[in-house]
């Protein structure tokens, strides 16, 4: 394993060299595919000709830097995606241009860049000039996870970033967002879950620098409320078709509602938050889908047209004997769809576990309780201290109580046979009768 003389890591250059050399990764798709390498009198890194595909996957293989610039340059020029997490990349003048203005050794030589991942690198001591930000300009994906990366230098790169559309920056321990002057309206995706946000006033400036936000992830911060009035919500996240609030710290119904307000809002993702712990995961569902008539998708399944008719009713019925000072504003306009509603009927269909039945035995009638888990074997067992008969001596019939005697009593003939086989009923009938000498 190849490393670097002056940091004792990595470069680039020399894992690519390793990984995707032919002895290590032989398979090449067609004659002349791969870059090929021209031999000189300092001798490249690698033999003749290296299979590197367009999507470059380098995790966690303690890269430090970058390598020769030319080197990069031949070997990365065809690549669109570059993951580079889990390395030791500790200066931004190994990702993008050097402090002097000098061809940036990574990004200034892939020209062709639309996706780069430098999460859990070591990157949060290095400051970012503007300048060389510009080698980032291509991106249009990039991803900062656990990285604590500051505000400035995230401004300081989507400046340069005229068509970024994803922006992931989770587990970088915020709690607070600085505004940045200058907005960058074309970004669709941010991922920032795993962080400390708690107060709604720090998630609104995500939309006043993010106002193409189609969908916000914010799982997994703490934020408490959303203290916006209604009006002006619908003009922070104008485009806003999707938010992740999973985990978050939300405790009361008009925070939900407020996500109404949203005027392209379609999903919604709302799970482990303390508001719903006291309901049941039908109840939970229901009230979420009546308070949110536009969301067609509720933690990843599909809102049905008849789900939310039977939500909607459901939720009529759950307030309607609430005192009139605590219903819900979405009631109103519920009653005056559906009227008010009759309670639902309790049906329990579990089945019947015994019965009341009239046993006759001669002259004598009483009242016993069976067990419809039982055998007829067992029901002779029972019968034998009422009717003073051992089991072998006595003859069982049942008599359905609603055809009486139009048909002939069906005898229980069979000892391993259970009671609920015959459909018993509560006043249904059972006969006793001596066997014959």
């Amino acid at each position: 394993m190849e490393v670097s003389e002056e940091t004792g890591g990595r470069t680039l250059v020399e894992v690519i060299s390793d990984k995707y050399s032919p002895d290590n990764f032989p398979y090449c798709r067609g004659p002349g595919k791969g870059v090929v390498i021209l031999s000189s009198p300092q001798s490249s890194p690698v033999k003749d000709r290296l299979n590197l595909p367009s999507v470059l996957v380098l995790e966690g293989c303690g890269i430090t830097e970058a390598g020769d610039e030319s080197e990069v340059a031949t070997f990365c020029a065809h690549v669109v995606e570059l993951d580079l997490s889990h390395n030791q990349l500790r200066e931004w003048s190994e990702v993008g241009w050097q402090c002097c203005c000098q061809v940036s050794k990574i990004l200034a030589n892939i020209p062709n860049l639309d996706f780069l991942n430098l999460s859990m690198n070591p990157l949060s001591g290095s400051n970012l000039e503007p300048s060389a930000a510009e080698a980032f300009s291509g991106l249009r994906r990039l991803v900062l996870n656990n990285t604590r990366v500051s505000w400035d230098v995230v401004h300081t790169i989507t400046r340069e970033i005229p068509e970024l559309q994803e922006l992931f920056l989770s587990l970088n321990e915020y709690d607070s967002v600085a505004l940045s002057p200058v907005p960058c309206p074309s970004l669709r995706l941010l991922h920032i879950t795993d962080n400390q946000l708690q107060d709604w006033s720090e998630v609104r400036k995500l939309g006043m620098m993010y106002s193409g936000l189609r969908s916000l992830i914010l799982a997994n911060n703490s934020l408490n409320s959303i203290l916006e009035p209604q009006d002006s919500l619908c003009r922070l996240f104008p485009n806003l078709k999707s938010i992740n609030l999973h985990n978050s710290g939300l405790s009361g119904w008009e925070d939900i509602e407020k996500l109404n307000m949203f005027p392209q809002l379609r999903e919604v993702r709302l799970m482990g938050i303390p508001l719903l712990q006291p309901y049941t995961t039908t109840e939970r569902r229901s009230l979420i889908v009546a308070r949110l008539p536009a969301v067609a998708v509720l933690n990843g399944s599909v809102v049905t047209d008849g789900e939310r008719e039977d939500a909607e009713r459901f939720f009529v019925r759950y307030y309607q004997d609430s005192p009139e000072d605590e219903l819900p504003q979405r009631y109103h306009s519920l009653v005056s769809r559906y009227g008010r509603l009759a309670p639902l009927a309790e049906i329990d269909l579990r089945p019947q576990c015994s019965v009341l039945v009239n046993m006759r035995y001669g002259e004598q009638v009483e009242q016993l309780t069976l067990r419809l888990e039982q055998t007829v074997a067992e029901l002779k067992k029972q019968l034998r201290p009422v009717v003073q008969l051992p089991p072998n001596r006595m003859r069982v019939f049942y008599i359905d109580q609603q055809l009486g005697y139009a048909l002939a009593p069906q005898e229980l003939k069979y000892g391993a046979r259970a009671l609920h086989s015959y459909s018993m009923r509560d006043g249904d009938e059972i006969l006793v009768m001596p066997k014959s000498q």
